[in-house]
């Protein structure tokens, strides 16, 4: 079994719903984003998946989030946007393009991060 790993950043604002503390007040991050692949067939080149495609496609769905506040944008509507659910948010459109993904982590600092994956 092989798997990649691609890192990329956005920038957002967001605040959490349901929740006692400072994070309950709108605040942003720069999150890293990493995006993993898994799969047992590589390419001619022996490539499971090349590094630019991944990075065009995560950059479609990261620029969904760029620079904007998510509690505003609809799949949010209502529900916390934790780095929990930006990780499934961005799982699951990835996994329109890469079947094969493996799980997306998402940091809010360099020390804290949630990761999707399914089982």
């Amino acid at each position: 079994m092989f798997e990649i790993k691609k890192q990329m950043y956005f920038s957002a604002a967001h605040h959490l719903l349901n929740y006692d503390g400072e994070c309950e007040n709108q605040h942003g991050h720069n999150w890293l984003v990493e995006v993993y692949v898994k799969g047992t067939e590589l390419d001619k080149s022996n490539i499971l998946v090349d590094y630019k495609i991944l990075k065009k496609e995560m950059k479609k769905v990261l620029d969904l989030l760029d620079h904007k506040d998510i509690n505003e944008l609809e799949y949010f509507k209502g529900i916390s946007p934790s780095s929990e659910m930006l990780a499934k948010f961005i799982y699951d459109r990835m996994k329109e393009t890469f079947p094969n993904i493996s799980k997306v982590s998402v940091w809010e600092t360099s020390t804290s991060c949630a990761t999707y994956y399914e089982d």
